[in-house]
């Protein structure tokens, strides 16, 4: 007789009983999904790993700690059979027929009477993958299908354009440090759905180019002060677009809280009652030290690390760093915004009792395929700034961590 294919359902699990038969590592990767679907879980097996009894523990599952006996799933409403007994599981998934309880066997899919879909999650949709043919058994296969179709709906670009879900308003966006691979999940997804976006000119402009034609994308360097201070004219941008009705999106480079001013943005809106969605970014101070081979702590080395704002030298009266004290740190100091008052910076930390032979490396267009790295001393940093033509963007690492690993000058693509 020709096989036919599973026929897909979801099924409400919440308050029914479902039986686990053994604890390995495919109940252990198979319990938080029924978990989170309410089920009233008996385990049976005689020994678990540390994380399924740390369910038991927490009250999450019943554990019955023995081998798999007749009537172990009396009353169940779904089995998985997931012992490494093969007599026993035969023995087990003969009683869930009997009893007409649908039924998982991790060890013959042949003789289950129900399979286990590769599932994932976006934005409130559950997405489960059975192949119908013989390459169903494969759950490498199913994985990767599940992936691709979480990948579409994270991003935007699976979702039909007439269904793409649309929130006006306005979502301050980090982008991440300069590589377009490292926004998170839900800013790519955000962008996708956009009608503007409001882009920094450190943001992660390949992004952009992915945008549907019909995106107005607007750079903020770009866009006219007249008598307007930079930033009034871009919060006003986001202000007038918000109000017609259109999803902003802000994509900002780093974190927006990071020296970001997206507090200053959110105020604003806050202000004319716009709503504000914060999306977290990678933060240049610690990602793009890391592209280049830094580690900004490591054991033994550095148990800190503190990230300055360099825009302001130290002599300036509007500097709010306390410089003195960064100079006894014995971590490793992070300088953002700093390649043009590096010199200062160098000569102050030197002048407060930092050894003039401290590393420095500078890393320009971190995580682009631009990237360069350049070392120096807090002695030498002011010419190798000037010899080297280090240009902004640039972080700057100061402290023993630069000499811990392997210079890394571009990323690895």
């Amino acid at each position: 007789m020709a096989e036919h294919p599973a026929y897909p359902v979801g099924l409400r699990l919440t308050g029914r009983r479902v039986v686990v038969l053994g604890g390995g590592q495919v109940a252990q990767r198979r319990l938080p999904a029924l978990i989170a679907a309410g089920a009233d879980i008996i385990l049976v097996s005689p020994e678990v790993t540390p994380s399924v009894e740390a369910m038991a523990d927490a009250g999450e599952i019943t554990w019955h700690q023995r081998p798999y006996e007749e009537g172990d799933l009396a009353d169940a409403w779904y089995a998985l059979i997931a012992t490494g007994d093969t007599e026993a599981n035969t023995r087990a998934s003969a009683e869930a027929e009997s009893n007409r309880v649908w039924c998982v066997r991790s060890d013959d899919a042949d003789e289950a009477t129900a399979w286990t879909p590769a599932t994932g999650h976006s934005e409130g949709v559950t997405v489960a993958v059975l192949t119908t043919d013989a390459r169903g058994r494969d759950p490498r296969h199913t994985a990767a299908i599940r992936d691709a179709v979480v990948e579409g709906l994270r991003d935007g670009t699976l979702v039909a354009p007439h269904h793409r879900t649309r929130t006006p308003g306005v979502a301050l966006v980090g982008g991440g440090p300069g590589d377009p691979d490292l926004i998170t999940v839900r800013g790519r997804r955000l962008l996708a759905e956009a009608d503007v976006v409001i882009a920094d000119r450190l943001g992660p402009r390949d992004l952009l180019a992915e945008l549907p034609p019909h995106v107005e994308v607007i750079d903020a360097a770009k866009i006219p002060y007249g008598r307007y201070m930079a930033q009034e004219a871009i919060n006003n941008a986001l202000i007038e677009h918000a109000k017609q009705g259109k999803s902003v999106v802000r994509l900002k480079g780093g974190d927006p809280y990071v020296f970001g001013r997206g507090m200053e943005e959110l105020q604003a809106l806050a202000e004319v009652g716009i709503p504000c969605t914060v999306v977290p970014g990678i933060s240049s101070s610690i990602s793009v030290p890391s592209a280049a081979g830094i580690p900004v702590t490591h054991r033994g080395v550095a148990h800190e690390f503190t990230v300055v704002s360099g825009h302001v030298a130290p002599d300036d009266e509007r500097s709010l760093v306390d410089w003195p004290s960064l100079a006894r740190l014995t971590g490793t100091l992070v300088i953002l915004m700093g390649v043009d008052k590096i010199g200062k910076i160098a000569e102050t930390l030197v002048a407060h009792g930092k050894p003039a032979d401290t590393p420095v490396a500078l890393v320009q267009e971190g995580t682009t395929a631009a990237q360069r790295r350049v070392d120096a001393t807090l002695a030498t940093v002011a010419e190798t700034v000037r010899t080297e033509d280090v240009k902004p963007p640039a972080v700057i690492v100061i402290g023993e961590v630069v000499k811990v690993g392997p210079t890394v000058g571009a990323p690895r693509k």
